[in-house]
């Protein structure tokens, strides 16, 4: 079923490789990876890009856990979402977390360059632990 973070057919190179180390932590028939198996450390070229958010339901939250020094590093980190002015590049990033929860599948987000800053593409990736997706795992990539 196609949404309005559907993944495009074609990725930037480092988006494709976080989509691929993702599918890389699958176990056995798992559709998703579990949470505790992703070590920003695994990509070191990409961890100033690279995001961890926990994700909490009922309500439905979600909280920044690790942010990359390129993109709000420690600033960000322990912040909920809905408590914090997401600016670039994390325009829209409440909404994309919501849909990535509720299609338990990657979502892909691009914003064009606006206000002087850059273009850029954000992928989220879902994974699972404690009985549900509890945390999500991103990448921003400028264009």
């Amino acid at each position: 079923m196609k949404h309005p973070f559907d993944v495009p057919a074609h990725l930037s190179p480092d988006l494709t490789r976080v989509r691929a180390y993702w599918r890389g932590l699958l176990r056995g028939e798992a559709k998703m990876p579990f949470w505790d198996d992703a070590k920003l450390s695994d990509l070191p070229d990409l961890t100033g890009r690279l995001f961890l958010i926990d994700v909490f339901q009922g309500p439905e939250r979600f909280r920044f856990g690790e942010v990359g020094g390129g993109i709000g590093g420690d600033e960000m980190e322990g912040r909920f979402l809905d408590e914090t002015a997401l600016a670039h590049p994390f325009e829209f990033l409440r909404a994309q977390c919501s849909v990535t929860i509720e299609c338990a599948a990657p979502t892909c987000f691009h914003m064009d360059e606006a206000r002087g800053r850059g273009a850029y593409s954000r992928l989220l990736l879902p994974m699972w632990g404690d009985g549900r997706i509890s945390m999500v795992l991103g990448v921003v990539d400028a264009e």
